[in-house]
């Protein structure tokens, strides 16, 4: 396919670009994976090429699957992610964080970046998800639920929202909406959409979109910014401005060849021409040291701890320590008890897609297991579980009823030892309780599967 005559004669005339990316965009693309190591433990990748240099736990394939045929994927095993995206990784692990931090991820949706944060934090610290469209933060929500951690907010909020939590985060990545060259390989038709309006439309679109969050990093805070497009406008010049306007410090981390330094050593690149990847610039900031205004933790009234005795009725499906639990409505909601506090303030403050992890419903015949616990990796004990192959696995993410051996009440359905969800068995049948929302659309045939 031809390029837009304008971004064609940008990169040509660009010697930080050159023709050689045009030709690696018209080139097959990479197909890279990142796991999930608490649900994958003892259980192999197959199809793997080889590692993804600056992330751990990270592969290339040797083709693409098809994930939606792959109970592991639907079980939240892996995530399939571009792998310029995954520097991420090298970037956490470079800036000097608390040991407990508390980070904002702001463009959130469909969660690649969230998910990998998730696994830095490895159940330390608190992650701040959010998505400002509506429709694609029920997205993220699904993706933060599988990925299984319980030190997770899912918010639904325009940036200047953030405004309400004043120097609350140690980190706030901004993943910042683009012209999308980078996706001109992996989805020729974003070629069709690329115009220099667009250019300097998004260009200003991320310099407001900072200056609105740049209140709730911590003096001393860190803004880790990126696109997935190559033009200095919203990339470099936009450094140059938080920089400029923000007094804000270009921090440089320890880096992986062939990670890229940026024009004029600012940021870094990830450029198909010369990296396995889509494209990709990240560029981190640190906020000067100051006086950091002290945060009076709210909560919301709607909220009730739970009782003892009431936490006695999880004890059968239910990891309690290092946990507290609230009832929030009609569900049960567990959270880490070292950012309980913290997390009762974001719901307090934010609107609230998915808080913690959602245990359940109390009941007069005790608890109604909800999905969000059969998918966490730290909390679901419960013992009374159904094994299936992989055929019956993808009947059951699809919504089918079939016959199943079991007990009567509910069962976890596994798939290779690892959650997939709930069922009621009856005695004769079983009610398959795989969330409406999430099963499987297209055909699942002895062909497919």
């Amino acid at each position: 396919m031809n390029f837009p005559t304008a971004f064609e004669h940008r990169v040509k005339l660009d010697p930080f670009l050159g023709e050689d990316l045009l030709v690696a965009l018209n080139s097959e693309s990479p197909v890279s994976v990142r796991i999930n190591p608490p649900k994958m433990k003892g259980t192999e990748m197959r199809n793997v090429l080889e590692q993804v240099s600056w992330c751990n736990h990270a592969f290339y394939l040797k083709e693409r699957p098809s994930y939606t045929l792959d109970p592991l994927f639907h079980a939240g095993c892996y995530y399939p992610q571009e792998a310029g995206s995954m520097v991420l990784d090298q970037v956490l692990r470079s800036i000097d964080l608390p040991q407990s931090p508390v980070i904002l991820d702001l463009c959130a949706a469909p969660g690649g970046k969230s998910t990998l944060i998730t696994s830095f934090l490895d159940g330390k610290g608190l992650l701040i998800s959010n998505e400002v469209i509506q429709a694609r933060s029920r997205i993220l929500r699904e993706n933060m639920t599988k990925w299984g951690k319980s030190n997770v907010v899912v918010t639904n909020n325009d940036p200047k929202d953030f405004q309400r939590l004043s120097h609350f985060f140690d980190a706030v990545v901004i993943d910042a909406p683009c012209s999308g060259e980078g996706m001109f390989r992996k989805d020729p038709d974003s070629r069709n959409e690329w115009t220099e309006d667009n250019v300097q439309l998004c260009a200003a679109r991320q310099k407001r979109i900072v200056a609105d969050v740049w209140d709730t990093l911590k003096p001393g805070g860190y803004l880790i910014y990126s696109t997935c497009t190559f033009n200095r406008d919203e990339n470099e010049d936009n450094i140059e401005f938080i920089r400029r306007e923000l007094e804000a410090e270009l921090y440089e981390f320890e880096q992986e060849l062939p990670i890229l330094r940026g024009r004029e050593r600012i940021g870094y690149y990830c450029i198909p021409a010369k990296t396995e990847s889509e494209g990709f610039y990240i560029a981190v900031l640190k906020k000067p040291e100051g006086v950091q205004t002290k945060t009076k933790l709210s909560v919301k009234k709607e909220i009730r701890p739970l009782s003892g005795k009431e936490i006695q009725t999880l004890a059968d499906f239910v990891a309690t320590d290092g946990h507290r639990f609230f009832q929030w409505n009609e569900n049960v909601l567990a959270f880490p008890e070292e950012q309980s506090d913290l997390m009762q303030h974001v719901i307090a403050n934010m609107r609230i897609v998915k808080a913690g992890t959602v245990v359940g419903e109390i009941s007069r015949k005790g608890l109604i297991p909800h999905e969000e616990l059969a998918l966490s990796a730290d909390l679901c004990i419960y013992d009374t579980r159904i094994e299936v192959d992989r055929e019956q696995a993808l009947h059951y993410l699809h919504g089918d009823t079939y016959t199943l051996k079991g007990q009567q009440g509910f069962n976890l359905i596994t798939y290779k030892a690892i959650p997939l969800g709930w069922i009621k068995h009856l005695g004769n049948r079983f009610n398959n309780l795989y969330p409406k929302d999430w099963r499987i659309r297209m055909s699942i045939t002895s062909k497919n599967t």
